[in-house]
């Protein structure tokens, strides 16, 4: 119960625990990297997390995290989408986390990779890798 609530409290700067149970897509994101990582020897085939990328699954999936926060609080309708009015508005708290973004609704164009006029949270995550996402009020050295 110790290791619990010390890990409760370290996510809670970046995700609080009720969220954990409904951020299903960064665990999912997580999982497909991490267990692609390597490549199995294992008769069970490269559907499994083996103990050697469990590290990195872990590592993965504080990073997910990160991302999903970021991606809900652009959310603002709880759809699970972006629309590129919710971007726009939630242009200042975006620039704190990737930096200045001279034309928003280019931006928006560029996330949006399959062209359906909202950014699903894969292409967020895409996104935000390149752009090097990192949320303001996160703690970064608690997740080393």
């Amino acid at each position: 119960k110790q290791w619990y609530q010390r890990r409760v409290a370290i996510t809670a700067g970046i995700l609080k625990v009720d969220q954990i149970f409904n951020a299903k897509p960064a665990i999912m994101r997580a999982f497909q990297i991490a267990k692609n990582s390597t490549k199995s020897n294992k008769d069970s085939g490269d559907e499994f997390i083996e103990l050697r990328e469990f590290k990195f699954f872990l590592l993965s999936l504080r990073q997910y995290f990160e991302y999903w926060v970021a991606f809900c609080r652009t959310d603002e309708d709880g759809d699970r989408r972006i629309s590129v009015e919710e971007f726009k508005k939630s242009q200042s708290m975006i620039e704190v986390w990737v930096g200045p973004i001279a034309d928003v609704e280019g931006e928006f164009r560029k996330i949006d990779t399959n062209g359906g006029g909202t950014i699903l949270f894969d292409e967020f995550c895409t996104w935000a890798i390149n752009k090097n996402l990192d949320l303001e009020d996160d703690d970064d050295d608690i997740a080393m």
